[in-house]
């Protein structure tokens, strides 16, 4: 299986030295580009119907060699903009006005498969890509739905965005429709910024995620409102034998005010494909409604890596079936080579300040038998639950501690924060980390 995209740029990964969120506290200021070109010097036409995919490479070709020189801008004026997928390149701005659109072709010949990505064994170098402002990026990905659902697909469906290696990226004020599979995935990437963005794919879709930071550091998502059929953002980082080899965590991650509703996955997810490891996570101001599951960390046997020092506070749901979900029981593996005896390490997770009406079930958190979840810790949480307060969590094989919750957690949970010492966390105000007594 390998991985077809819309728009995929390729560039120098940065180094990530300690735990901080100063990058996220402002909005970075993007100077003007000293060179711009719009499309449409390029013999583009914006019917809806021309095929502009050579139009695009020819832009973002040209506009490479003004990379050591400040960089270019390609501008995408208003209309109705179809293409298959283009690369971009180094120190480029992607700007589109607000009523442009770039349409995903539904001719799959458009869509090039790439080469498999190291850290999943199923599956170039440039920093600085930027895509803005306000127009619409819209995949088509109806077509794809279906082929998926009827088994006809020979490799994997394409993402609208994919930014592979990459440095110092800004997505900002966009709206993202309708994309085959995943809206935006950043893999092996350093500061990233995605905010007001608008993503949205049919409830009917297949599998359609929202934001997917992959083995990524230094991220910052804010202000964005996502709706999909699956995972509305996800944390991953390589799968299996693959990831682990790779050795790329997903780390210093920052997440605020940020919308979410999925009719058949988490609107907060971790894993399953968590191999590299996820640890320092900041999320805050999450409101989810109508959602299958709240928030979900999922993992298996075999995976290895770890999630870990992982805060989630400020959390309104609405209408949603499972706030919370833990699983060492959930995804497949890429093939038969995988290790068995490589279990994954869930520890020192806070979910504090939450409130939610018309819940399900509270919480099911399901650990490994040889290999439980620990310093799960709960605090200041008020469910309204439809179903029995008293069945509402259901435990096996985990641990922590809570404080102010209801309905009550299971026993497991049950240890008062005050004998917690320092496996709560906090981390306030984006700073480091400080433990929570």
């Amino acid at each position: 299986m390998v991985v077809v995209l819309l728009v995929l740029a390729v560039a120098n990964a940065v180094g990530v030295n300690g735990v901080s969120y100063e990058h996220c506290k402002y909005e970075r200021s993007l100077n003007q580009r000293p060179h711009s070109v719009s499309i449409t010097d390029f013999g583009a036409v914006g019917d809806g119907v021309t095929l502009n995919t050579i139009a695009f490479q020819n832009a973002i070709f040209y506009l490479r060699s003004f990379a050591d020189k400040g960089g270019a801008q390609l501008y995408v004026p208003k209309g109705r903009w179809l293409t298959g997928s283009f690369n971009l390149t180094s120190h480029l701005t992607l700007f589109l006005d607000k009523d442009a659109v770039i349409i995903g072709t539904q001719e799959s010949s458009q869509w090039p498969i790439v080469e498999p990505l190291p850290s999943y064994g199923q599956g170039q170098d440039l920093p600085g890509g930027r895509h803005r402002d306000n127009g619409t990026i819209d995949g088509q990905g109806s077509v794809w739905w279906g082929w998926f659902r009827s088994h006809t697909l020979n490799f994997s469906r394409p993402h609208l965005v994919e930014l592979v290696s990459s440095s110092d990226i800004v997505i900002s004020n966009l709206i993202f429709l309708n994309s085959p599979a995943w809206s935006i995935h950043p893999v092996y990437c350093g500061n990233v910024e995605v905010r007001n963005m608008t993503i949205y794919t049919s409830s009917n879709s297949s599998f359609t995620s929202g934001i997917v930071p992959d083995s990524c550091s230094d991220v910052c998502i804010e202000d964005c409102s996502i709706s999909v059929s699956h995972d509305a953002i996800a944390l991953k980082s390589g799968w299996d034998n693959y990831g682990i080899s790779f050795g790329r965590p997903s780390s210093n991650i920052y997440i605020d005010n940020v919308h979410l509703q999925t009719s058949l996955g988490s609107a907060l997810a971790f894993g399953s494909e968590m191999s590299g490891g996820i640890s320092d996570i900041h999320v805050q101001h999450l409101h989810v409604h109508d959602s299958l599951t709240g928030i979900k960390f999922k993992t298996i046997r075999g995976r290895g890596g770890f999630m870990e020092n992982i805060v989630i506070s400020d959390v309104e749901m609405e209408n949603v079936q499972e706030a919370f979900q833990f699983t060492g029981y959930c995804g497949g593996h890429p093939d038969d080579h995988y290790d068995p005896d490589a279990l994954p390490v869930i520890k020192r997770i806070t979910l504090k300040n939450v409130v939610g009406t018309n819940i399900s079930i509270a919480g099911v958190l399901s650990g490994i038998e040889d290999d439980p979840f620990t310093a799960i810790c709960l605090s200041n949480i008020n469910f309204s639950v439809t179903s029995d307060p008293s069945a509402s969590w259901v435990c096996s094989y985990v641990s922590g501690f809570s404080e102010s919750v209801f309905p009550q957690p299971c026993t497991d949970l049950q240890i008062p924060y005050s004998n917690s010492s320092l496996v709560c966390f906090s981390l306030p105000n984006y700073g480091g980390l400080a433990a929570a007594k």
